[in-house]
């Protein structure tokens, strides 16, 4: 584990190509490889995010580090959900976030700091200026880590699979 990717509670886990391919081989086979414990429904975001983050990293294995990562309960030993990057800094040194923690680990704070993890990590790259997010358009539970993290609102867009969405930034210092 590379330093900064862990807090008290949390160590991040870069998806490499062979731990992708594990997580669309299931649950038992990831468990067993990684040798974590793995809850039934950790992640809703699905294998689309991991088979697309998969497809990116064959294309250009150095970019990894902006793709998937697993965030695991340190305590545990427990995957908790799924986070990552939504790919490589833009030619405006933008890189965008997120992240999902599975229905029974949430409001202990591990959002917050999954978020942290992965602000922290960014905003070592020299090519990196700030850090965006989206979340759905009302005063959920991702727009409060978002505030927590010191995030600013920016502007309301229209999604074409989720409608209406809020654009969130935090710029480098």
């Amino acid at each position: 584990m590379k330093p900064g990717m862990s807090s008290n509670r949390i160590k991040l886990i870069n998806c490499d190509e062979k731990i992708l391919e594990l997580i669309l081989e299931g649950n038992e086979i990831l468990s067993r490889e990684l040798n974590l414990n793995i809850p039934n429904k950790w992640t809703e975001f699905g294998e689309s995010v991991f088979k697309y983050s998969l497809d990116k990293i064959r294309d250009k294995p150095e970019s990894k580090k902006w793709w998937a990562y697993l965030p695991v309960n340190i305590q545990t030993n427990t995957l908790i959900g799924s986070c990552g990057y939504k790919g490589e800094p833009n030619e405006k040194g933008i890189v965008e976030i997120g992240y999902e923690v599975a229905a029974e680990f949430r409001n202990q704070g591990f959002a917050t700091e999954i978020a942290k993890l992965l602000i922290d990590q960014a905003f070592k790259n020299i090519e990196v200026n700030s850090v965006q997010a989206h979340t759905l358009a009302d005063e959920n539970a991702s727009v409060k880590v978002l505030k927590k993290c010191k995030f600013e609102f920016i502007e309301e867009l229209e999604d074409d699979e989720d409608g209406v969405i809020w654009k969130w930034e935090l710029k480098k210092n």
